[in-house]
């Protein structure tokens, strides 16, 4: 059901989460710190900047968003008002992602509520001292029937997933979001499912070499990789490639140092087992710089690997790491050729200084959302939607978008008493000709 709370309440609400989330912002720090070294600078642009800066807009706008639109009237149906009116789906469920587990709880959950539903959010199991800190908030700031948390692994979010819901928001893998639809289905739940996929990079032989490494090099190793967004893989024309690699190793060592297991801007891989993974996803591969490792530290060092097999487990599924896979090209059909080997990706990043350029690929490729010469920035303006195509995701969502996703548009037309046109009504054995004639007529309007 509907939180039943009035639109003036809400916002009071969410005026109270900002308070206590501005309280508890060193809780919030060294929560994910513990979690896997995230550093207070990441932590701040990421996670509570993002989150802040979505619910003061929230705030502000929230009761524009959800005002009754007008629309013009059909005059099959004159005379009439017509509206559309935004209504909440009821009980959501919202299962959160380890990666941004601050950012990517709460930014739903505001948007949930703010629409009017109640919301059960299960984060994930493997940020333990982050969910104690989003626990801490959530019961301080919100009635458990309006808001709740359910914490645990697999067995809950099973367990979670044999209810019914009204509706579904899901943040992780494709594979997983595949198991979270298949739930959905049972009972025809609508769902959004924010993915990820093979984010292709491209840089032409136009591109400014050093400025699209920097960019590179910040948008891929940002979190250690492991970001849906993150370039996954980078096409480079072969006259600059060579000059292309030089730039990249050079920003590599300039963010995190010749040492970059010291560094303190340069976080942990979420886990063992991920590092691991990622590790054998270096076998029999050319690493031009980086490499080093500690399974025990849950460390990759930002590693660039040359001409990777498209047979490789490397190129078969998305990194989610700090691996940077550089493929040299020479015709744009060779980026056709390559990018079409895989599904419709989250994001596409294109380097150049050639408008005619990007506009075909723009054109030409299907993908999530994009950026022309600079990465991930895409997901920092509100007023876009940001969400998949594909097996990519499914549904958008920030700023009003996030409003539409969790609310229904229900149409009303009111009609008028005055006035009842009798050709509408049978018998039409005598009004037949003119009813046609008419109903043709206001079709062309």
């Amino acid at each position: 059901m509907p939180n039943k709370i009035s639109v003036k309440k809400r916002i009071q609400i969410l005026k109270n989460l900002l308070v206590e989330i501005e309280k508890n912002e060193q809780n919030i720090t060294y929560a994910l710190y513990s979690d896997f070294n995230k550093s207070e600078a990441e932590v701040f642009l990421t996670e509570i900047f993002f989150v802040k800066s979505e619910l003061k807009k929230t705030i502000k706008k929230l009761p524009f968003w959800l005002k009754p639109k007008r629309e013009v009237s059909s005059l099959l149906n004159f005379p009439s008002s017509d509206f559309i009116y935004k209504q909440p789906y009821g009980k959501v469920l919202i299962i959160a992602p380890w990666n941004y587990p601050f950012q990517l709880s709460f930014c739903p959950m505001i948007a949930a509520f703010a629409a009017g539903n109640s919301i059960v959010l299960k984060p994930s199991e493997w940020v333990p001292n982050t969910n104690s800190v989003i626990l801490k908030i959530i019961e301080k700031v919100f009635e458990k029937k309006y808001v709740s948390v359910e914490l645990g692994g697999v067995e809950k979010a099973t367990e979670l997933l044999s209810k019914r819901w009204d509706y579904i928001f899901f943040t992780g893998s494709v594979a997983v979001g595949k198991i979270v639809h298949q739930a959905a289905s049972k009972h025809l739940t609508p769902v959004t499912l924010e993915l990820g996929g093979k984010n292709p990079c491209i840089v032409d032989e136009t591109a400014q070499i050093e400025l699209s490494a920097k960019r590179i090099v910040w948008g891929k190793f940002i979190n250690a990789g492991q970001t849906c967004i993150a370039p996954d893989y980078v096409l480079v024309h072969e006259k600059v490639k060579e000059k292309f690699i030089e730039a990249l190793i050079k920003y590599i060592k300039l963010f995190y140092g010749d040492k970059v297991i010291d560094s303190l801007d340069y976080p942990r891989i979420i886990s063992e087992n991920h590092t691991n993974r990622l590790v054998k996803l270096l076998e029999h591969q050319q690493i031009v710089f980086g490499g080093e490792f500690s399974i025990h530290q849950k460390f990759l060092e930002p590693t660039i690997v040359l001409e990777p097999s498209f047979d490789s487990p490397l190129m078969h599924e998305e990194i989610f790491g700090p691996i940077l896979p550089i493929i040299g090209y020479t015709l744009y059909r060779d980026l056709e050729t390559i990018i079409s080997r895989y599904e419709k990706p989250l994001a596409l990043y294109y380097f150049t200084t050639n408008k005619t350029n990007y506009s075909k690929v723009i054109k030409d490729f299907s993908f999530g959302g994009g950026v022309i010469n600079d990465t991930l920035v895409h997901f920092a303006n509100s007023r876009l939607p940001f969400g998949g195509v594909g097996q990519s995701g499914l549904g958008a969502y920030h700023g009003v978008y996030s409003i539409d996703t969790f609310t229904h548009k229900k149409s009303v037309v009111r009609r008028s008493l005055r006035l009842d046109v009798s050709l509408r009504y049978p018998p039409f054995v005598l009004k037949l000709k003119k009813v046609r004639k008419i109903l043709n007529f206001l079709s062309k309007f």
